[in-house]
């Protein structure tokens, strides 16, 4: 029963992250990216700050100076402005069967920043997962859009974060790591703003939509951390890819996307080498 409430937490979550990625689209299409992440940012900081507080954790704690915290507020500006960039100028579907090979690039990352063993067999399913990528990208071919490179620019930082969490002092809580990523937010779209400039007030639906992202959003990493703790590990990780699943009907109901073949090769590509990554380095452990 834990493995099927944890199954299931995790596709609502992902299904509450698509729903996060359409609503900062749908900003985008109306506001500055810059002024989009600045919004976005304050509110998620804002959300975690008020669920640390009820835990009652402190707001600000000194190991928050340490390098792997800065690492990860690094990486986290890097993911979230590559990220937001990719959906506001490129097709959903696109962007988010790109970012399913964030976990390729954290095994890979795992095996040369911090030493674990990967096998052959994995490091194989890991090319291939990349060649999987080279589709939906199609570089030097009629379909390549070279936007879609800051969505790759995205994962890269997404990976790195989570690289970078798993060396966090142990005595931040998840609640804590949400107020400093969502924080970093702040400062990054006020430069990005200032550097394109064009800030707008912004109307009553952009900034509903903002909201609404912002509650998805907290909403979904909430279901992800209570999955992660919930089931085993290995049994619930797989369902983060029915993220993809979502990204395409929300694509295709709330902006016309039609995905072609590339696109769903690649994507069938990306996610069949992520879950035999995943189910091969729990089976076979640390060998890999």
């Amino acid at each position: 029963m834990e493995n099927i409430r944890g199954s299931v937490l995790m596709v609502a979550a992902m299904g509450l992250f698509a729903l996060e990625d359409m609503f900062i689209k749908r900003a985008a299409q109306a506001l500055p990216v810059g002024q989009v992440l600045m919004l976005f940012g304050l509110g998620g900081m804002l959300a975690f700050m008020a669920l640390t507080a009820r835990r009652g954790e402190r707001l600000f704690h000194p190991a928050i100076l340490g390098r792997a915290m800065i690492v990860k507020a690094v990486m986290e500006v890097i993911g979230r402005l590559g990220y937001t960039l990719g959906i506001a100028l490129t097709p959903l579907s696109n962007a988010s069967a790109i970012l399913q090979a964030t976990p390729l690039v954290v095994v890979a990352g795992a095996a040369l920043i911090f030493g674990e063993r990967v096998g052959p067999r994995r490091w194989a399913a890991i090319v291939i997962g990349f060649l999987g990528v080279l589709i939906v990208l199609r570089p030097g071919m009629a379909g390549f859009v070279p936007a879609a490179l800051f969505t790759v620019m995205g994962m890269l930082g997404f990976a790195g974060r989570d690289l970078a969490t798993r060396a966090a002092p142990k005595v931040l809580s998840n609640m804590q790591l949400g107020i400093y990523g969502f924080a970093m937010l702040i400062p990054t779209g006020a430069g990005l703003l200032a550097f394109t400039g064009g800030a707008v007030w912004p109307g009553l639906g952009a900034a509903g939509q903002i909201l609404a992202a912002t509650v998805f959003g907290v909403a979904a990493y909430w279901g992800l951390t209570a999955a992660m703790r919930i089931g085993e590990v290995s049994v619930v990780t797989p369902f983060r890819y029915t993220r993809l699943i979502f990204a395409l009907i929300l694509g295709a109901v709330a902006f016309g996307e039609r995905p072609d073949a590339a696109t769903l090769i690649g994507s069938a590509v990306i996610i069949a080498s992520g879950v035999y990554t995943l189910l091969r380095g729990r089976r076979a452990g640390p060998s890999g």
